[in-house]
């Protein structure tokens, strides 16, 4: 089960003026699951994306650059699941085409105003006409007040949807803020997770929104990792309608720009570590923080190292502290000049390691007590800088193997 982790209440999700969802079974993988949604935008919406950087990716996440870099905007999402459409050559660009030309025809706006995204096997047609014989209900179902069954919608080997809403108050007046997440298995982002949608309905420019997006994606799905694996269909996507009537914010030199930024970040972080605690078979989160570097990248650099390291994984879903594995993925991360003698090891609170090997005061009774909990936190200081950064991950349970083994079951 995910670790610390409950659905969302779909009452706490608040609904965002400009944006409508609606949910339909088309069948893609198994018969009578919720596995397509729509979003229907408010004419004007400001809407930005980063995308994987795996350069097998799929084919809507080119479709999707091709129209997000449109002069038409953007004005309606569409989601499948069960299937990825990635590995599909121009056949898969094709189908992705028609399915946004389906859903453009029935919304009375162009095609490049839709942008399409899928999540599921690899190397397998799309089945887009069962997508598109889908839509009528979808769009039937469409109401702001989607959410919870939308996050529900986008979940392949997820266990629990992933939601996440705020109120922000920016001079004297609230704006909505609401994000959904997918994401249990191939964590490793370059960028983002597996999917995420989140709007506001604030008006922002374009250019702010981007801004605002790569700083709290940065801060977020670009600090987590499950098991390695960047995925080829990676997508994070705000939209801010601006249906909610105030000046636009131009740029960060707004006032209120960094309140809605860090509104921003602060749900990115909850959905991120949501995709972590319900990893595919986890049974700890883990937060590895990296402190005293030259700079963040370094520190991610180490972090991400500890983080993605089977055997560290592994140790931790034993609560066995065979922390020397922990010193190994730090000798490896790549950081040529890193003095060793100068790096100190916790484990929660106890002081594993320090001036290149084990803490005198340190007792192995203690580091399995910390390495019972299910979550844990893991420090190091590297004694070079004043850079930190912290990466999210878990453990690799007996049924991680089990869930892969049987993905296409």
């Amino acid at each position: 089960m995910p670790v610390n982790l409950a659905a969302p209440d779909p009452a706490s999700l608040l609904s965002v003026p400009g944006v409508e969802l609606g949910i339909a079974s088309a069948g893609i993988k198994k018969s009578g699951r919720k596995d397509v949604l729509v979003m229907q935008l408010a004419h004007d919406s400001e809407v930005v994306g980063v995308f994987t950087q795996n350069r097998f990716c799929a084919a809507p996440v080119t479709v999707c650059k091709e129209h997000l870099h449109g002069e038409d905007g953007i004005r309606a999402l569409v989601v499948n699941t069960g299937n990825a459409n990635a590995g599909t050559g121009e056949d898969g660009l094709r189908r992705a085409r028609e399915t946004c030309a389906a859903v453009a025809e029935n919304l009375n706006i162009k095609p490049q105003q839709v942008l399409p995204f899928s999540t599921g096997v690899i190397l397998e047609p799309l089945p887009h006409d069962k997508i598109i014989a889908a839509l009528p209900a979808a769009f039937a179902d469409l109401k702001a007040a989607n959410w919870a069954a939308a996050a529900e919608a986008i979940m392949t080997t997820d266990v629990v949807a992933k939601a996440a809403s705020r109120k922000v108050a920016m001079n004297g007046q609230d704006f909505a803020l609401t994000g959904i997440a997918k994401g249990s298995g191939m964590i490793h982002p370059n960028m983002a997770t597996m999917l995420s949608f989140v709007a506001t309905d604030a008006p922002v420019s374009c250019e702010a929104l981007e801004a605002i997006l790569r700083y709290a994606v940065n801060k977020s799905f670009n600090c987590i990792t499950v098991d390695g694996d960047t995925s080829t269909n990676d997508s994070c996507i705000l939209i801010a309608t601006g249906a909610t009537e105030a000046p636009v914010i131009m740029d960060d030199g707004d006032p209120r720009f960094p309140t809605l930024r860090d509104v921003v970040t602060e749900v990115m972080i909850q959905l991120a570590q949501a995709i972590v605690r319900d990893g595919e078979g986890a049974t700890k989160f883990m937060a590895i923080r990296v402190e005293g570097g030259r700079d963040e990248a370094e520190c991610k650099q180490i972090a991400y190292a500890v983080a993605k390291s089977p055997l560290v994984k592994t140790a931790f879903f034993a609560s066995d502290p065979n922390l020397g594995r922990i010193l190994a993925a730090v000798g490896y991360a790549g950081v040529a000049d890193l003095d060793v003698d100068k790096i100190k090891l916790w484990l929660g609170g106890v002081m594993v390691a320090e001036n290149g090997g084990r803490s005198p005061s340190y007792q192995e009774a203690e580091g399995q007590r910390v390495m019972a909990a299910p979550e844990i936190e893991v420090r190091l200081h590297l004694g070079r800088g004043d850079a930190v950064a912290t990466v999210w991950t878990c453990d690799f349970s007996y049924d991680y193997v089990k869930i892969n083994a049987e993905y296409r079951t």
